[in-house]
């Protein structure tokens, strides 16, 4: 496994010095799909590092009430979390293992000191902050500009493209939910879709044409 953290690592650009700092310090982790990586209720002291799978990142309110986000995939880091923990804020956002996936968790402890170290790793931080910063713009001219129904199909292509599936495994409450709108929408809106010969609807199936 050690080989597996490795190739990601060094596929990320980090120099070799700072790979084995990571792989010294650092410990695996194996998150079945659905299972929480980050919450309100979970300390976000690691940085979490996706070697396999796909992890979602979404935004919760009070109430419980949640919108998507993005997508974390192989190679990629919470940027989010570094910065909840760095400022020492209790998590507003979820990260969830959108299928079962293996990930390596850094303790925040040595982010201080590796950006002032390695060249490297305050690009690695610094690339996954613009990154996510332009994915929270495009959410939020979503959000804004973007109609429901453009939203909705939008939600779908960015899901098939990050899980490399056509068939995406959710129920049209889920949708909703991440949508922030009621499921009576989003199923009128999935018909919709499969009238244009954009989809196809299955139970707890969405297959894109």
């Amino acid at each position: 496994m050690n080989e597996l953290v490795n190739t990601v690592l060094e596929a990320t650009g980090l120099e070799m010095a700072l790979i084995k700092e990571i792989l010294a310090i650092g410990r695996l982790k194996k998150v079945s799909e659905g299972r929480a990586v980050i919450s309100s209720e979970i300390s976000g002291n690691e940085m979490p590092i996706v070697l396999k799978g796909l992890l979602k990142v979404s935004r919760q309110d009070q109430d419980g009430n949640e919108v998507f986000l993005y997508f974390l995939e192989e190679g990629e880091t919470c940027a989010m979390s570094i910065a909840c923990c760095i400022q020492g804020d209790k998590s507003s956002f979820r990260v969830i293992a959108e299928k079962d996936s293996v990930l390596f968790m850094v303790p925040m402890t040595y982010m201080d000191s590796w950006i002032v170290k390695y060249k490297s790793f305050r690009s690695f931080v610094f690339g996954a902050y613009q990154t996510r910063f332009d994915e929270l713009l495009t959410t939020i001219d979503s959000v804004v500009f973007t109609k429901l129904d453009e939203r909705l199909y939008k939600y779908l292509l960015d899901t098939k493209q990050a899980t490399g599936s056509f068939k995406i495994h959710k129920t049209h409450e889920q949708i909703a939910n991440e949508l922030s709108t009621s499921r009576v929408v989003i199923s009128r809106l999935l018909k919709q879709l499969e009238k244009e010969d954009k989809i196809e609807q299955h139970r707890n199936l969405i297959e894109i044409l």
